[in-house]
């Protein structure tokens, strides 16, 4: 045991804490629990011999350090991401098997890393100044720094005095110069790579006993607490829970957020922060998986992966660790039992044998605005939900704000899923994370001549040209604001406004869900309009995953010679497929997706084109997915795109019938369209609704009669 004494918040307060290792993730009463609960708990025991494989692969093969030398999925950025998770894979299972061959294998990988570290220049394919130093990019040290760590907790006690010395003074105190000094400017900025700094360094602090690194983590290098964990997390989450980057940033940085909470709280429980900010970390984990959907994965806005799910390791440390330190319901338990492991801790511990119990309840998804910004007032994303996990559509609305560097122009963008699929899509972030080929793993050019461009979203073009000029410092000032929402029984309902995206002239988006009589499924109506003084050009893609099964009005297809749609603002990576007029009648365009039949009916008139697009244009390398859309377009001063997107019918290749093919929805015409309000009427199956949007009105906002 030892006493270590921390001086924080500026020298206001001491703090005395008695540390016993392993203190992290592990304690030292946990592994005790834990040995005896691997026999009870199927889960544990599972998600053990998962660790216990990985540590054994580990002594199976020499320890590599290799000089860092590529980028993102190169040889020596995987030899070194293998190693860190191989020193905690061995670190667990030592404290678990008390077998002396997993500490030893800890101690020589960090002793050589020591031998090693300082003498490493910066990383030659480094992605910013002065950049990484064992990887491409300064977060990616942060990372193994937070893995390094907790393995070094739990062999802390099996090593000599001598190699405790080497290991903190040759390689942690090197680490924590590297990123709090060397790479200050990331460390100071409240922004997810900072995050993993502050946890790396703050860990660090605590099992080494080091109370300036712990200061350094809690307040930032000024130590006047403008920077630093505790400015993060004023900063980064809303009041309910929304990380500013986006929900994919979001389950990236969790993970941080959540092990460096768990740290302090164990040797400062007196800063009680599980309850910093309201529990805003445990409303992060609940908002984290909201932003989901029965798919698993997690709403592609901003820059992001679309395959990331909550089954990522991230969202396992954090669901174990808001189940057994935050209090969280036993919902919870249901993604636990989905993502079919826990880690090997004092909290996965408690998730095993809560599932053991048979304590899961169903996890609800509910439909709500979650705000964003710091005080809850720089807009939000509206989700709306109908029917069960099994059968669910689900509509999201981005009106948030930027987003910082990863985010997007793409305010008043839409989502549709349905069928437990992306019907209506985001592309999400241009890269090829970790092939080292495609740019060497990071983002490539087209992440900001396509992914950001206002035209590779649901929303509305002005002239062309991507939303405030593309530029993020001018759209960082601004956010749209939600004009109303409601989740009642009947419909559901999200409105906002941006009315800073283009100047001169003023978006106001309208999502309802409706089941009308006789509807298997929710209908989405959408209401977009667009108000100027001038005239402009509108463009409202519908980017959609599927087959078009029918167009029902004539077009002309570019059968030999497809041509880009324009030269710049993204528009510059579409090719024109074809381009029609659907006249005074209604539009409408049905496409099949996942053996289910969807179709867009819209209000028309003679001055309306559409345009069938693909995504793919000016892309020499390749780096693009041929994405289709339909897009609407019309010269105007006010234009009002409305809008019924209709889940139908179905389609079984197996058994060889299809039946529904055609949609029920049709007939919409504008009653009455004003700045106050709109008024429209459609058919459905045969029964005439009308729907009065009252955009002044909180009490009567919307009727459908």
């Amino acid at each position: 045991m030892k006493k270590i004494v921390f001086l924080i918040m500026g020298g206001l307060c001491s703090v005395i804490a008695f540390a016993q290792h392993p203190s992290l993730m592990l304690t030292r009463k946990g592994v005790s629990e834990i040995r005896a609960g691997i026999d009870k708990y199927p889960l544990l025991a599972s998600s053990f011999r998962e660790v216990k494989a990985d540590a054994d692969k580990a002594l199976l093969n020499p320890i590599v350090v290799p000089v860092p030398a590529d980028g993102g999925g190169g040889v020596t950025h995987e030899q070194h991401k293998k190693n860190y998770q191989y020193v905690l894979a061995c670190g667990t299972a030592y404290q678990i098997t008390g077998e002396k061959k997993y500490a030893d294998y800890v101690k020589d990988m960090l002793l050589k890393y020591a031998a090693e570290y300082k003498r490493w220049p910066r990383h030659p394919k480094r992605r910013q100044e002065p950049g990484g130093k064992i990887f491409w990019q300064n977060l990616n040290d942060a990372v193994w720094g937070v893995y390094m760590i907790q393995g070094y907790d739990c062999v802390y006690d099996a090593l000599s005095a001598a190699d405790r010395n080497k290991i903190e003074t040759d390689l942690f105190a090197e680490m924590v110069n590297e990123m709090s000094v060397v790479n200050s400017k990331v460390f100071n900025l409240i922004h997810n790579h900072a995050t993993w700094n502050v946890a790396a360094v703050g860990m660090a602090g605590y099992v080494c006993g080091r109370k300036e690194w712990v200061d350094l983590a809690l307040r930032g290098t000024a130590k006047d607490g403008k920077t630093g964990f505790l400015a993060q997390l004023d900063q980064l989450f809303s009041p309910d829970g929304y990380y500013t980057e986006g929900p994919y940033y979001q389950r990236y940085a969790i993970l941080p957020f959540m092990v460096f909470a768990k740290a302090i709280r164990q040797y400062q429980p007196e800063l009680n922060i599980y309850d910093y900010r309201n529990g805003v970390l445990k409303k992060a984990v609940n908002t984290s998986l909201q932003c989901t959907y029965t798919n698993k994965a997690f709403f592609p806005l901003n820059d992001a992966m679309k395959d990331k799910t909550y089954e990522s390791e991230e969202l396992v440390y954090a669901v174990d660790i808001a189940y057994s330190d935050f209090g969280s319901g036993n919902e919870l338990l249901d993604i636990a039992r989905q993502q079919n492991r826990v880690i090997v801790s004092d909290a996965g511990l408690k998730v095993a044998k809560a599932v053991a119990a048979d304590l899961a309840t169903p996890f609800v998804y509910t439909p709500m605005w979650i705000s964003d910004g710091s005080n809850g007032k720089e807009g939000g994303i509206g989700i709306l939900r109908s029917g069960s996990n099994k059968d669910q559509t689900c509509v999201v609305m981005k009106a948030a704000s930027q987003g910082m560097g990863h985010g997007h122009f793409d305010r008043l963008n839409v989502l549709f899923y349905d069928n437990n699929t992306e019907v209506l899509n985001d592309y999400g972030a241009v890269r090829f994370l970790n092939v080292e080929t495609k740019n060497g793993g990071g983002y490539t050019k087209e992440n900001d001549a396509w992914g950001k461009a206002t035209v590779a979203h649901n929303t509305l073009v002005v002239d062309r040209q991507n939303q405030f000029g593309g530029k993020m410092d001018e759209a960082s000032k601004f956010s749209p604001q939600l004009v109303y929402f409601n989740a009642g029984k009947t419909l559901q309902v999200v409105s906002a406004v941006e009315e800073h995206a283009y100047k001169g002239v003023k978006l106001l988006r309208t999502a309802v869900l409706f089941k009308p009589d006789g509807a298997a499924g929710a209908l989405l109506l959408d209401i977009f309009k667009a108000t100027s003084s001038d005239k402009h050009r509108y463009d409202l893609p519908f980017w959609y995953t599927g087959h078009i099964t029918n167009i029902n009005f004539a077009y002309r297809a570019n059968a030999t010679q497809l041509l880009p749609l324009g030269d710049k603002d993204g528009y510059q990576h579409i090719w024109l497929n074809a381009e029609g007029k659907p006249g005074i009648a209604n539009g409408a365009v049905t496409f099949l997706n996942n053996n289910k039949f969807y179709t867009t009916t819209f209000l028309s008139d003679t001055s309306l084109k559409v345009n069938f697009i693909t995504c793919g244009a000016n892309d020499p390398e390749f780096n693009l997915r041929s994405e289709k859309a339909y897009m609407l377009s019309a010269e105007a001063t006010d234009r009002s795109f409305v809008s019924i997107t209709e889940p139908h019918g179905k389609t079984n290749p197996v058994a060889e019938f299809t039946t529904g093919f055609m949609p029920a929805a049709r007939n919409i015409r504008m009653l009455t369209d004003t700045p106050d309000s709109t008024v429209f009427s459609f058919e459905y199956n045969k029964r005439l609704y009308t729907v009065t949007i009252r955009y002044n009105s909180k009490d009567e906002f919307i009727t459908i009669k």
